[in-house]
């Protein structure tokens, strides 16, 4: 049953069926509480704001700012008030710490990288990009006239490096696990490609909001959801639209060949073993190119009732995981990032072997 103003049946049919799943295909430890947390919350709130709502921005839509920044909205605005008081008539001081409790350095940071980095001449045509504002956002910037957020930079960064290695080569069938609100699904399809099929697999409640956000986008005739294939047995790729998003165990039914399959952040938040059963079915799939970003030295243990993994899952595994598979690079700058008590959140692009 869901509580609150808002009711959305299908999501709750999707969280109900996860229930009767391998426990392969239901919230890691890291989800558990947390999945609970966001369905109460766009249940109060609605699914229409849920780029403003707090377990959103905490989980699912990372931010530069609060809370991603490492502050929280009390201890920023506590910083604005003695940044202002202590600096009353310095004004260029009171702009830079804005800018920097905002997270406005570190996005114009990872834009100025795309910037350099990518080539406009190349599909995929990164350069196209602007975020919508699907969702309320409340932490995009404005670049040159174009709006973006941590989580649109973050695969626009990643697309950047994959393009240095594609010779011309073009990703159609695109396969990812853990996509959040459907950012990548939104890239892709203003980036120019011809014939492209997006598919996004996850749990729900998240699985509902990435396919709310793409149907918005996109328009709710190019998007497949939960409840347009439920009752296949197989899902052919090739008989797809535009966007797909499946639930979780859905994965087991997909049929086809993929071009490209992208992880960003969320294998870290899985015990290995749930990710070894993923990376089994990229594989079965036929997969070619593999561009993950996960945090090389594992996530944090849940402790004490903290947020955080049974078991962490390291850099090196996912290469120990996919022996058909040769490393093509992986590096954290520049298009990673490294936080400031020293873990590295690093890009790694495999290619399957000849």
């Amino acid at each position: 049953m869901t509580s609150g103003q808002y009711t959305y049946p299908e999501l709750t049919r999707a969280r109900d069926d996860m229930k009767k799943q391998n426990k392969l295909y239901q919230p890691s430890a890291f989800w558990d509480e947390a999945s609970s947390r966001i369905f109460s919350e766009i249940c109060t709130h609605g699914i229409d704001r849920f780029r403003s709502l707090e377990n959103s921005l905490g989980f699912f839509v990372p931010t530069y700012g609060v809370p991603g920044g490492g502050f929280s909205s009390q201890q920023a605005e506590r910083a604005r008030e003695l940044m202002r008081a202590e600096f009353t008539d310095e004004k260029k001081i009171q702009l830079i710490i804005q800018q920097l409790l905002s997270g406005h350095m570190s996005a114009l940071a990872d834009y100025r990288v795309l910037q350099a980095a990518d080539n406009p001449a190349q599909l995929p045509y990164l350069h196209n990009f602007s975020e919508s504002s699907v969702g309320s956002p409340v932490e995009q910037f404005n670049f040159d006239g174009r709006h973006f957020s941590r989580s649109s930079l973050n695969y626009l960064l990643g697309l950047a490096m994959l393009k240095k290695h594609l010779h011309g080569e073009v990703p159609r069938t695109v396969l990812e696990i853990g996509g959040g609100f459907g950012t990548l699904g939104e890239v892709l399809w203003s980036a120019g490609i011809d014939k492209l099929r997006y598919i996004d697999i996850d749990i729900p409640p998240t699985s509902f909001i990435a396919q709310h956000y793409l149907s918005e986008v996109l328009g709710d005739g190019q998007v497949a959801s939960y409840a347009k294939t439920v009752d296949m047995p197989w899902i052919e790729i090739d008989a797809l639209p535009t966007a797909s998003v499946l639930c979780s165990w859905q994965i087991e039914n997909l049929r086809g060949n993929v071009d490209l399959f992208v992880n960003f952040i969320s294998f870290q938040e899985m015990e290995p073993h749930i990710v070894k059963n993923y990376l089994s079915h990229v594989t079965r799939l036929g997969t070619r190119w593999i561009l993950l970003r996960n945090i090389r030295e594992g996530k944090q243990l849940r402790k004490n009732g903290s947020v955080g993994v049974d078991i962490p899952i390291y850099g090196d595994d996912y290469i120990s995981m996919l022996p058909g598979y040769q490393l093509i690079e992986r590096n954290v700058i520049p298009f990673g990032y490294q936080t400031v008590d020293g873990f590295h959140s690093e890009l790694m692009l495999l290619k399957r072997k000849e």
